[in-house]
């Protein structure tokens, strides 16, 4: 006996459509009650996915494709080879068309085309429910119960909007037959008409507020209770709560630098005031004279303690002009003491080298002749340069001449002999 078991496939089941209640006025702004919206276009949970789908498929069919290049097989011209294909030193080249050329073809460009991306209906629809219900849960859908516009007036349809209280960019939804509120509305830069058989999922997210008539709301409305009313009043403002906490939140770190940034321009302005303070006070000190201040000095004063400074440089220059003269004195006479001491020795010196260098001729016997008469001849005597050289101890030269003089003799002395 064989047993079959069942396999169950758990599926999300989506959450309970919601009751959203707005408010139905005329084109002035008077009250005419509150409505149900219709729970299966404006109270589901937005599926942002499927949202994001559809609109980057209309965006994308939205572009013309008509983007072109030309290939090296379209570009005019490169019939024949550039040049040979050895012996240049280049790099072979078959075309002047070829894509690294200037002037050459494009690889691998643009060709038009189409962008268009098939979309299912089904997410189309449930793209157009999502944003509707993503409007209606922030409270950002108006109704009016008919346009009253008698002839097209752009000043009209201005002064409506205002009286409705819809700030920022609208995106009114028109009928066929609406013609007078199309050519009213059309002119405003902030207003975007739409017809409804076209409206779409990319247009309601791109606009603040959703503006429809009687005539153009989708779905089935219903009288709203005053239960109704009150639960969804209290919803929007919760809803209003945490859109300002949200906002809050994300112009905290910005707020943070901006008070930091205040908190340190005002201790530098403080800090700047202070000096600025303390320098106008001390100018101020400076500036008045105290009470106990001593009388004026008379002008004869002040010119002599004027001319004290001149003075006192000029007795500096007078001293130490005394003293480098002084300097002088006592340095000349001993300069003159040497050189005179000196000039003396030098004339002594000289008198001994004349008298060492100009000796009388002595005869000493040289040799006998045959006959037995000796033959005289003269000594000889050397003549000295007469060289003088200074006596540490007495300052007066000493003269060598004498010595060498003895020496001579006693050479020709020994010379005789022999």
């Amino acid at each position: 006996m064989t047993t079959t078991q069942t396999s169950f496939v758990r599926r999300r089941t989506p959450a309970e459509p919601q009751r959203r209640v707005v408010q139905r006025r005329r084109m002035d702004g008077g009250d005419l009650g509150a409505v149900v919206l219709d729970p299966r276009i404006f109270g589901i949970t937005p599926n942002v996915a499927v949202l994001h789908q559809v609109v980057t498929a209309q965006l994308a069919a939205a572009r013309s494709g008509t983007q072109s290049t030309r290939t090296r097989a379209e570009v005019a011209g490169g019939g024949s080879k550039p040049f040979r294909q050895k012996g240049t030193g280049r790099s072979r080249q078959g075309s002047i068309r070829s894509p690294q050329w200037v002037g050459g073809g494009v690889a691998l460009g643009p060709k038009p085309r189409k962008y268009r991306q098939r979309t299912p209906k089904k997410m189309i629809r449930l793209a157009l429910v999502s944003a509707l219900s993503d409007r209606a849960l922030e409270g950002r859908v108006a109704l009016v119960d008919e346009w009253g516009l008698d002839e097209p007036r752009t000043k009209d349809a201005l002064l409506s909007l205002r009286a409705l209280g819809l700030r920022g960019r609208v995106l009114v939804v028109t009928g066929d037959d609406d013609f007078v509120a199309d050519r009213s509305f059309r002119n405003l830069r902030h207003v975007q008409c739409v017809p409804v058989a076209e409206l779409n999922a990319y247009d309601v997210i791109r606009n603040e507020w959703v503006l429809f008539s009687d005539a153009t709301l989708p779905g089935e409305t219903q009288t709203a209770t005053a239960d109704e009313i009150s639960r969804t009043e209290a919803a929007d403002t919760e809803a209003q709560k945490s859109v300002d906490r949200s906002a809050k939140e994300v112009a905290k770190p910005a707020k943070a630098a901006k008070a930091a940034k205040a908190q340190k321009v005002s201790q530098v302005s403080k800090a700047t005031d202070a000096s600025q303070t303390s320098e106008t006070s001390e100018a101020a000190e400076e500036v008045s004279a105290p009470e106990d201040a001593p009388a004026e000095e008379p002008e004869a004063e002040k010119a002599a303690r004027a001319t004290k400074p001149a003075k006192a440089a000029k007795a500096d220059k007078a001293v130490k002009t005394t003293r480098s003269r002084k300097a002088t004195e006592t340095t000349k006479p001993a300069t003159q003491d040497e050189s005179s001491e000196t000039s003396a020795g030098d004339a002594e010196g000289a008198a001994e080298s004349e008298a060492v260098t100009e000796p009388e001729a002595v005869t000493k016997p040289e040799a006998v002749t045959s006959t037995g008469e000796k033959i005289l001849k003269p000594s000889r005597a050397r003549k000295t340069s007469g060289s003088t050289r200074k006596s540490p101890s007495a300052g007066k030269p000493t003269s060598s001449s004498g010595s060498d003089a003895g020496s001579d003799e006693d050479d020709d002395t020994h010379g005789g002999d022999q």
